[in-house]
């Protein structure tokens, strides 16, 4: 079955790009300046997929 598979690093970037995004998404209402911290940090993760993708292939 597929419960206890390990997660590639790939797949953990990819979660915590989601939530940090979501969390970008959620403090743009009320503090913008967090939000826009948020979403720098959402970036650079982004950054670091895009690394491993190269490397991949």
């Amino acid at each position: 079955m597929g419960f206890f598979t390990r997660k590639s690093k790939k797949d953990k970037l990819n979660e915590q790009y989601k939530k940090k995004l979501e969390q970008a998404y959620k403090m743009s209402t009320s503090n913008r300046s967090e939000s826009d911290r948020l979403t720098a940090e959402a970036n650079d993760i982004l950054e670091e997929i895009k690394k491993l993708e190269a490397a991949e292939s």
